[in-house]
């Protein structure tokens, strides 16, 4: 018999390449790291790694071993979620992890769902980036993650995950105040080929998204400025530096005046945002009601917009980009009163 959390070990030894980088992943030391394989291949009577350079290899037993590693995780994840259906669902704890804005927009409301429909419940939330996501429901420490995909961390096809579209999600300009699309409800992306932007960093999805979009629509952006943060990019919007794109469900509350606008047209660029689970984990009873909470946040969003999902049940924020009484859809502060 052998120890699956050690079989866990060895696939995060596969997947990132050495024993440093699955450590990291894992929370462990480089050395328990070590030791978890070689009881492994104790355990089996097989060698699993040798060394290359720097670096280790698996060997050809390793990799036969693999090939039922996500068989068996599966397997038991199923068998887990079949026994919790025995237990008391109401009061298990569910760990879900995702990045920023879906911390701000689909998590935190989920959670708050939660609360009110089952007290019981521990619910737990983590912010964290997509690769680090996967690697905290392969180290099973989160049990559903929110991510934006990236093939370069885990394909749609890996057998690892079970990923489903909470959404899909568009883009829109954020324009400052005053700009002569400021004024229009939808303006084709075409029409911004001569526009200054900002963008992030090219190493960032966003920027490819930007790239893509653009080319879509017959151009490539000019850009001026280079900003990561969506904090340091709106206020490069509102002092009137250039344009950006900007996720719909982003909130934007900023003391800078600046206006979101709808994109129109067949170069509109849209996202997936994707909720997954371990594979064979997805009927445990508190991984349906993460799920089943998420769906509805996510519905909400999808028809409602960023305010209506970020906000609690009972008291709706209001969106620093909606409409005013007057017309004026620019970003403001949020005076006391209406706070």
């Amino acid at each position: 018999m052998f120890d699956l959390r050690r079989l866990r070990v060895l696939r995060a030894v596969h997947h990132h390449g050495t024993v440093t980088g699955a450590a990291e992943a894992l929370h462990l030391t480089p050395s328990a790291v070590s030791q978890q394989i070689r009881q492994l291949a104790r355990d089996l009577g097989v060698t699993l790694l040798e060394p290359e350079g720097r670096r280790v290899r698996l060997t050809s037993g390793a990799h036969v071993l693999l090939d039922h590693a996500d068989a068996l995780s599966t397997r038991w994840e199923q068998a887990v979620a079949d026994l919790a259906h025995h237990a008391d669902g109401e009061t298990g704890p569910l760990r879900m992890a995702g990045y920023p804005t879906g911390v701000a927009t689909l998590l935190a409301p989920a959670a708050a769902r939660l609360r009110g429909s089952h007290p019981g419940m521990r619910v737990a939330v983590f912010e964290a980036e997509a690769g680090e996501c996967f690697d905290m429901l392969l180290a099973d420490s989160a049990d559903l993650a929110v991510v934006v995909p990236d093939p370069t961390v885990a394909s749609p096809e890996d057998s690892r995950f079970e990923q489903r579209v909470l959404l899909e999600e568009p883009h829109d300009l954020l324009v400052p105040a005053g700009h002569p699309l400021a004024e229009r409800e939808r303006v084709p992306l075409a029409e911004t080929a001569r526009e200054d932007w900002i963008t992030p960093g090219g190493s960032c999805s966003h920027y490819r998204v930007i790239q893509v979009a653009c080319a879509a629509a017959g151009f490539t952006p000019r850009i001026a400025h280079w900003a990561t943060d969506w904090i340091g990019a709106t206020a490069l919007v509102g002092y009137g530096m250039g344009i950006a794109l900007v996720p719909r469900l982003l909130p934007i509350a900023t003391e800078h005046p600046v206006v979101r606008v709808a994109l129109d047209g067949r170069s509109v660029p849209m996202r997936s945002i994707l909720a997954c689970v371990r594979s064979g984990s997805a009927q445990h009873p508190t991984v349906v009601r993460g799920l089943e909470s998420l769906a509805e946040v996510a519905a909400k969003a999808s028809v409602a917009g960023p305010a209506a999902a970020a906000a609690p049940e009972k008291a709706v924020a209001p969106d620093p980009v909606a409409l005013r009484p007057d017309g004026d859809r620019r970003a403001r502060p949020v005076p006391a009163a209406e706070g």
